[in-house]
């Protein structure tokens, strides 16, 4: 038989359970937007660490490791709460939105390799050879602008001005 009160009454403290929740998120989320830009792929970065937490947050609930559902349940409405309030503010305002999202970063311009962005987001002329090829050039003097896009993904313009669309095998892989 069951025990209801277990159950569903929490063991802790539900404005911890909310606060514990939001300074993970905002935090994981700053770490992620700064310091993981080129690892994000094809999945936003607020969409990959909703997924990842909600999916810790979850195991917890399910393992026990919470005494009751209701904490469980409180955690991930607190993770999807965030993250819809973090859209809407970049939806509603232009400003938040550039903040939030990361700025494209030139890789060739004009046919030369910009080695300190390339540096900077520590791609090697291999890796940028490797999405050049991909999207049907062959040597970076053919291209006008090559560029690393917020979504990791590397935009290309050949200096014929045509654009190749970076495709599902275009989006950068985590190293």
């Amino acid at each position: 038989m069951p025990d209801w009160r277990a159950l569903f009454v929490p063991e802790h403290s539900l404005l911890e359970i909310a606060l514990r929740g939001t300074v993970m998120y905002l935090a994981l989320f700053l770490v992620m937007r700064f310091v993981m830009q080129r690892q994000a792929g094809a999945v936003s970065l607020a969409d990959l660490l909703v997924i990842v937490l909600i999916a810790d947050v979850s195991q917890n609930a399910f393992s026990n490791e919470y005494k009751s559902l209701t904490e469980g349940i409180l955690l991930v409405l607190t993770i999807v709460g965030w993250n819809y309030a973090i859209d809407w503010l970049a939806f509603r305002f232009p400003a938040f939105e550039r903040f939030m999202t990361p700025k494209r970063l030139p890789l060739v311009v004009d046919g030369r390799i910009c080695w300190r962005n390339m540096r900077r987001e520590m791609i090697t002329h291999s890796e940028l050879m490797t999405q050049l090829r991909l999207q049907g050039v062959d040597d970076p003097a053919f291209v006008r602008l090559a560029s690393l896009e917020g979504d990791g993904s590397i935009s290309v313009i050949r200096g014929d001005g045509e654009e190749t669309a970076p495709g599902p095998q275009d989006r950068r892989e985590p190293a």
